[in-house]
């Protein structure tokens, strides 16, 4: 048996009482934290709650090696990730691979920023396009893919979810203001008028946690606002329904000015 378990969004207190039941039912617990991670407490708490060997695996050990799935072909093993367990790719791949091999599988799934980032900013999540991500830049490494994204969700008055880069190998985590700061610099090269100093974003620091933080406004009022510590994310709205507009004003400590043209 192979079980897939999201741990949810902030914290190890955040599992399911389902997962948490599965986890103490395992040979072993194989956990990766490259795609995402708890920022809001300790996974070891949860290990001790269950007394079941753990190995935190690097990403080649997800995608190259398959320690999961040879482990699963004779044992118990459970695969736990933050989040939700099949929201990214190398998930999805691994989870379609181990059915393909005849492996039995179980998904419990987990919070998820896919849900959290509409409610706690009060946007209908039926209204939100493709997601993209703002990358860290490096040399001869710049992608205008989260810009493209943009322009193409709000072409069809979508909201555009933006996820951060993270790196939790070296401890790095995009904040807001650098991914802002990103997209203007994508604006200044294309000139399309798709992300401005007056554009409208709503920024999202730690969602799951007791207190998420949710702020919204022009780009050039919420670049230089400080979030706090991480994990954030961004929205850029697309068209308002007039019940949105006033979320987020209430919400997101927008100006009733910036939204007036929706209300």
């Amino acid at each position: 048996m192979l079980y897939f378990i999201g741990l949810g969004l902030f914290s190890e207190d955040d599992i399911s009482f389902k997962g948490f039941n599965a986890l103490k039912s395992v040979d072993c617990i194989y956990a990766e934290f490259y795609t995402a991670k708890l920022m809001g407490g300790n996974i070891d708490n949860l290990i001790d709650k269950v007394d079941v060997p753990f190995v935190t695996l690097k990403r080649e050990d997800v995608e190259d090696r398959n320690i999961v799935l040879e482990e699963a072909m004779t044992k118990d093993i459970a695969f736990v990730v933050a989040g939700d367990p099949l929201m990214a790719t190398t998930h999805t791949e691994l989870y379609v691979e181990a059915v393909n091999k005849g492996i039995e599988t179980r998904i419990i799934h987990g919070s998820s920023i896919f849900s959290a980032a509409p409610g706690l900013t009060g946007l209908q999540a039926y209204k939100f396009g493709k997601t993209t991500t703002v990358p860290f830049p490096d040399e001869n490494f710049f992608p205008h893919s989260p810009y493209d994204v943009i322009k193409a969700n709000k072409n069809m008055g979508l909201h555009t979810l933006v996820l951060l880069d993270i790196q939790a190998h070296k401890d790095r985590f995009m904040t807001i203001n650098q991914a802002l700061d990103y997209l203007l610099k994508v604006e200044s090269e294309r000139n399309e008028n798709v992300f401005t100093n007056d554009t409208i974003v709503v920024g999202l620091a730690r969602a799951g946690s007791d207190k998420p933080l949710v702020k919204g406004g022009t780009v050039q009022e919420v670049v230089e606002f400080d979030f706090g510590g991480p994990l954030h994310c961004l929205i850029v709205p697309g068209d308002l329904h007039f019940v949105e507009a006033e979320a987020l004003i209430t919400l997101s400590d927008i100006s009733k000015e910036l939204l007036e043209d929706f209300l």
